[in-house]
Order: structure tokens, then C-alpha cells, then sequence
């Protein structure tokens, strides 16, 4: 009996020497392979707060003051990542030719806008602020000492992409305007 076990076992651990390796997570750079990130309903919402946070703990490392969230640059920000993401490529002019100062102005932003730093991703939107601090010129938007006031939006498609637009602006209301009647 216990020498059927010893070559049940024998075999059962050569087959297993013979089964496929599982799935390498890395690329062939050493690096990890990206995972799709679903946004469920319950993770947009917490979106715009997260950034919020990590923006300001980065804007706090580096000396200057908070921003706050407006949710009127934010309506400009989701009007933008709808349309790039139409556009299919992530640039600052609209597809009607607008410019993130237009576009704040079209939903009633009353400050002035600063900077607008925007990215096309299949990253999270940590993952994305991490990406923008690398570059010189996202990170001079997300760190502009004149900026207290934060819009962020996305915009993400049935394949899984994600367009994200931030913008950075002072002095406008934190109001949205009424729709005109017609």
C-alpha cells in the first residue's frame, strides 16, 4: 500500500513538473504588465477626492498652498474629457476649436484659469498625477503657487481607456449657473 502511494505521488509531482508555467506579470522590459482599471460608479465619485488629496499632499511637499475642488472647473474638465476622447487624441483644443479658458468660461468659471494638464491612460488616476509629476510642464500646473482652485474629470470608454483632464485656476466661484431659459 505504501509503495502505490509513493508512485501515486511520484507521479502526481512529475505532472505537475509538466504543467505550463503561469502567466508572466512582467513585460518583456522587467516591468509589470498594466491591468485594466474599471471605474465603478462608487470609485467616480470618490475620484476628484483622491486627486484632490494627492495633489495637495504634493502642492503641501512642495511649499505651496492647498487647492480646493470647484466644481465649475470640473464641469469644464468633463466637458473636455468627453470631447478629446471623441477626438480620439488628448490635446488642449477642443473639437469646436475652444480653449480650456473657453470652455471654463462656456460653464460659467468667473476666475481665471491657469493651467489645464490632461492625459489618455489605462492607469489609474493616481497612477496618472504620479505620470504628470514626471513631466515639466503637468507638474508646473499641478504646483502653480497662483492655483487654488482644482477641476478634475475623466471621461472613461467601453474598452477600458480613460481620458483625464485637470485644471487649475483662482478667484472664480464655486457656483454653477443656471441654465439659460429658453
Amino acid at each position: 500500500m505504501n509503495r502505490r502511494h509513493a508512485l501515486a505521488l511520484l507521479a502526481a509531482t512529475a505532472l505537475t513538473a509538466c504543467t505550463p508555467p503561469a502567466p508572466s506579470a512582467l513585460g518583456p522590459d522587467g516591468k509589470p504588465l498594466p491591468r485594466l482599471y474599471r471605474i465603478t460608479e462608487s470609485d467616480a465619485r470618490r475620484i476628484p477626492f483622491r486627486v484632490l488629496d494627492a495633489v495637495n499632499a504634493l502642492r503641501q511637499g512642495a511649499g505651496v498652498p492647498a487647492l480646493e475642488l470647484n466644481p465649475v472647473l470640473t464641469a469644464a474638465a468633463a466637458t473636455h474629457a468627453r470631447d478629446i476622447s471623441i477626438q480620439n487624441r488628448p490635446w488642449h483644443f477642443g473639437s469646436d476649436g475652444s480653449s480650456p479658458i473657453d470652455r471654463a468660461r462656456s460653464v460659467g468659471y468667473t476666475g481665471t484659469v491657469l493651467g489645464e494638464t490632461l492625459s489618455e491612460t489605462y492607469e489609474s488616476e493616481l497612477e496618472t498625477v504620479a505620470a504628470w509629476m514626471q513631466e515639466e510642464g503637468p507638474r508646473a500646473v499641478i504646483l502653480d503657487p497662483d492655483a487654488r482652485q482644482l477641476g478634475f474629470a475623466f471621461f472613461q470608454e467601453p474598452n477600458g481607456k480613460i481620458w483625464w483632464v485637470l485644471n487649475t485656476g483662482f478667484g472664480g466661484s464655486s457656483e454653477i449657473p443656471d441654465a439659460p431659459a429658453s
